[in-house]
């Protein structure tokens, strides 16, 4: 599933392209995905696109008296070709704009296209997302004081998109081992310290993963076509069993809330 820096590395590479430009046309060949398509998207033509924003993973394109919500889903990619480019198969929906058009391909139907002329902040799938990652909201003391009482691993609780937004699977793993912190550990024992360190790992490792355009581990592409490769650089994940990068003990694997989870037992405390 793409999570926040697949997210953002497509926000980038789609944003140059779309802010000024004007909606000339949408064509939605399949509006069942994993909410309807709403027939309001049919009626964006004529409107200018002013930014692109990333809350989480989800895409906010502003148009000036609303937001286009869009979502990849699971294995959906958002990219530009030209238009009258034959679609495929999986081609649902396009946001046409003079002689670019942006093109959504989701071969499970989980991802989204939504609109809100509302406050977008205050859309149902936004309103309740935690804090940003990257942003300067986001600091040891805050991660400290959201993880006091809690009895849930450390891992569960930087994945929980009610408290810090966009940290997935991957992101979570590699977060821990740079700042050296036992993934099993409940969230409540730790301390203000480890906060710091895994406040300072978490923006490191999602910077990381930006800069590599992502990770594609089976369906994720950039707005370009071009597959992002962070995965090759993992510190942990998916290397079980073989040599910590740092002290060379076999790197483990468990499971938690049935997501496989790597770390070293020897660097991770």
């Amino acid at each position: 599933m793409p999570e926040l820096p697949e997210v953002e590395v497509t926000r980038r590479g789609l944003a140059p392209h779309l802010i000024g430009r004007v909606i000339s046309a949408v064509a939605v060949r399949e509006p069942r995905l994993r909410w309807r398509i709403p027939r309001t998207v049919h009626g964006l033509a004529g409107r200018t696109v002013r930014a692109v924003h990333r809350r989480g993973k989800y895409l906010l394109v502003d148009c000036g008296d609303g937001h286009l919500i869009l979502h990849l889903g699971m294995s959906g990619s958002l990219r530009l070709v030209p238009p009258g480019t034959p679609a495929g198969k999986h081609d649902h929906f396009d946001l046409l704009l003079g002689e670019k058009c942006l093109r959504l391909r989701d071969p499970r139907r989980f991802g989204a296209v939504l609109w809100t002329d509302k406050d977008v902040d205050s859309h149902p799938l936004l309103a309740h997302l935690g804090i940003e990652p990257l942003s300067a909201a986001l600091t040891g003391a805050r991660l400290h004081k959201l993880s006091r009482g809690l009895r849930i691993a450390v891992k569960q609780f930087v994945m929980d998109a009610k408290r810090v937004v966009g940290v997935g699977n991957i992101y979570a793993s590699e977060s821990l081992f740079r700042a050296g912190i036992d993934p099993r550990k409940r969230a409540g024992r730790i301390s203000v310290s480890e906060s710091e360190k895994l406040v300072t790992a978490i923006k490191s490792t999602l910077r990381a993963a930006i800069r590599a355009g992502g990770s594609s581990l089976r369906d994720f592409v950039g707005s370009d076509g071009a597959s992002g490769y962070f995965q090759n650089r993992a510190l942990v994940y998916d290397r079980a069993g073989m040599p910590c990068r740092r002290c060379r003990t076999p790197i483990r694997r468990i499971v938690q809330g049935a997501r496989a989870t790597y770390f070293c037992p020897s660097c991770q405390h």
